[in-house]
């Protein structure tokens, strides 16, 4: 029998904070994905992505990843970095070019969020750095101009929200170009 998302079982959305978490496939699509790309010692920043920071199953991946999170009741993650979108870069002074990989989900769509998000990316990334993020299709051209990422063929599952995201990412993955059996496209 599977084992349920303890994350999930813990840990209840909270609309005050626009927060909508990814179904427990998604999670742990998110996770195994995460984990494979990483590579011995790199960096990781999970930019308002609890639910897949959390989820880590790899203890090495974990040490070297960082949660940079709004929501104080994260803060006992050994990883937490208290992050306020609306200072993008306010206390990152010694994260600068740090991140190898960096996982984006923001609480909110609009290109003002986005252009924030942009700036603590572009100041917290390695030159090479692998983008993953998550937004609304309408979104592709903006978030190209701000972080040169594409759309991709998987799609999260995100079940309380009540319209579809995609995935998007700055390099090539084989497992990104399947669809989401458990959404259908």
């Amino acid at each position: 029998m599977k084992k349920k998302n303890l994350f999930l079982a813990k840990k209840a959305e909270d609309s005050t904070l626009n927060q909508y978490w990814f179904s427990e496939q998604t999670i742990e699509f998110l996770v195994d994905h995460i984990e494979s790309i990483y590579q011995n010692g790199q960096k990781i920043a999970f930019l308002s992505t609890p639910s897949i920071y959390c989820s880590l199953k790899n203890q090495e991946v974990k040490q070297n990843s960082a949660l940079f999170e709004f929501d104080l009741k994260l803060n006992k993650e050994k990883g937490f970095v208290f992050y306020d979108f609306n200072k993008p870069i306010e206390g990152l002074e010694q994260l600068k070019n740090t991140f190898d990989i960096i996982l984006i989900d923001p609480p909110f769509i609009t290109e003002e969020v986005w252009s924030k998000y942009a700036q603590t990316i572009n100041y917290i990334k390695k030159e090479d750095a692998k983008i993953l993020c998550c937004s609304i299709k309408e979104n592709a051209k903006m978030l190209y101009e701000l972080i040169k990422v594409v759309p991709q063929q998987y799609k999260p599952s995100i079940p309380h929200l009540i319209y579809q995201y995609d995935f998007y990412c700055n390099y090539e993955h084989e497992i990104l170009k399947k669809v989401n059996e458990e959404i259908g496209f």
